[in-house]
């Protein structure tokens, strides 16, 4: 079977809306089941689902607490992924890491313990490197690394974490369910996402594989914007946008600018970012009644009363999008606004917003806005879970292809 047609056999866990899902589907893997908590994200999965969306046809739903899935039911697979939540590590959350109920990476380590997949690819907010979380994530990786060292009945997690080390650092015993575990902080903006979004990206291959392996290098730049805009103009060529109605150079960028134009620059070999105007590209402007905008085209309403002040300014339309977030108690207006250049705002349409995370437009979110705002928030870009997961399966085929050659 050929590369193209093969397709590998994943486990998603915290599926919010199916970011994560959707782009390592386009990358080759397929969905047995998909384990959420959130009602309104499993009515979007359930929706999608029910209406051929190819991605979750066939794949179970889990509906409830991972803590309650029993992991043995689940048919092999050859990669456990996911978002654990990421509300104790989030700068915007209250800090609690190791201390808060949501922590779910434990349910992470114990999906791989069990299903002691090929490989894992999970999700999480750039927070998670912070100081005060160092040690904690030392021990998240090495329960990773070692996922058949349990923590003992009554043991503090730091003593789990010492065992753990100590573990680490002496040979590895024969046999053993062990990983190879990097990491990551990627800005989604680096890899074609028309957002500036950091998230951490942990991913682990089975130790016995012998795989090698390292992050996908970016493809995307913000100088080449920058070159597109103020040197050839190429980007407002792209869009039809006059020359009379192209915002000046920002006096920030002056010097980069001259730079750019340089011959210096000719080594540059990245695709400019892409902005909030490139993502919404083909949708009409919305509107309070948006009846006859043509079958596959949904959560497009125009909601009002959008305003800016200090702090609270909205995303340029021709930069990358400030990273979409879903606030604890309702969600943060400056990051889901759109700011032109005369100066106004409105809100993103929910369907703006799936835009920039790379949703495609057949793919319907349900709830309100504020609830279809908070379940995109809360995904992967598509786009980058496709970057990663390609070069995650393209490494998993090639250590296959290299094994059948050496049984002969």
């Amino acid at each position: 079977m050929s590369d193209s047609i093969q397709i590998l056999r994943s486990l998603e866990l915290f599926a919010g809306a199916g970011g994560l899902a959707i782009g390592l589907h386009h990358a080759g893997f397929k969905p047995r089941a998909l384990v959420e908590f959130n009602r309104h994200a499993c009515e979007t999965l359930r929706f999608n689902a029910d209406n051929g969306f190819e991605t979750l046809n066939g794949a179970k739903l889990f509906a409830g607490d991972v803590r309650e899935v029993d992991f043995a039911e689940i048919d092999a697979v050859d990669v456990v992924t996911g978002g654990p939540p990421c509300q104790p590590f989030s700068i915007g959350g209250k800090h609690k890491g190791r201390q808060d109920e949501r922590d779910m990476f434990p349910q992470a380590v114990r999906a791989v313990r069990t299903l002691k997949p090929k490989a894992f690819i999970f999700e999480n907010v750039k927070g998670l490197l912070r100081e005060s979380f160092t040690e904690y994530f030392e021990f998240v990786v090495l329960q990773l690394s070692y996922p058949t060292i349990l923590r003992r009945v009554g043991e503090d997690w730091r003593d789990h974490l010492s065992r753990l080390e100590r573990h680490h650092t002496k040979a590895g015993e024969a046999g053993e369910l062990a990983y190879r575990v990097v990491f990551r902080l990627l800005n989604a903006a680096d890899y074609g996402v028309p957002q500036f979004r950091e998230r951490v990206f942990i991913v682990g291959f089975r130790h016995d594989l012998g795989i090698e392996w390292s992050f996908p290098k970016p493809t995307h730049s913000y100088d080449a914007l920058v070159k597109a805009k103020w040197v050839t103009g190429d980007y407002w060529e792209q869009h039809k946008i006059a020359k009379k109605h192209r915002p000046k150079i920002p006096d920030t960028l002056k010097k980069q600018v001259q730079f750019l134009s340089s011959e210096f620059d000719m080594f540059n070999m990245h695709e400019r970012m892409r902005t909030v105007r490139d993502a919404l590209v083909g949708l009409p402007e919305p509107q309070l009644k948006p009846e006859g905008y043509g079958v596959g085209l949904t959560n497009h309403e125009l909601r009002l009363k959008a305003r800016s002040y200090p702090g609270h300014t909205g995303s340029p339309i021709d930069e990358p999008s400030k990273a979409l977030k879903a606030g604890g108690h309702g969600v943060p207006g400056g990051e889901n606004m759109i700011l032109f250049n005369d100066g106004t705002v409105r809100y993103f349409t929910t369907r703006e917003a799936a835009r920039i995370q790379r949703f495609p437009d057949n793919y319907h979110i349900c709830g309100s806005w504020t609830e279809g705002m908070r379940q995109v928030g809360n995904a992967v870009p598509v786009e980058l879970a496709h970057v990663v997961g390609a070069s995650v399966r393209k490494q998993l085929l090639k250590n296959g292809r290299s094994q059948q050659k050496g049984a002969f």
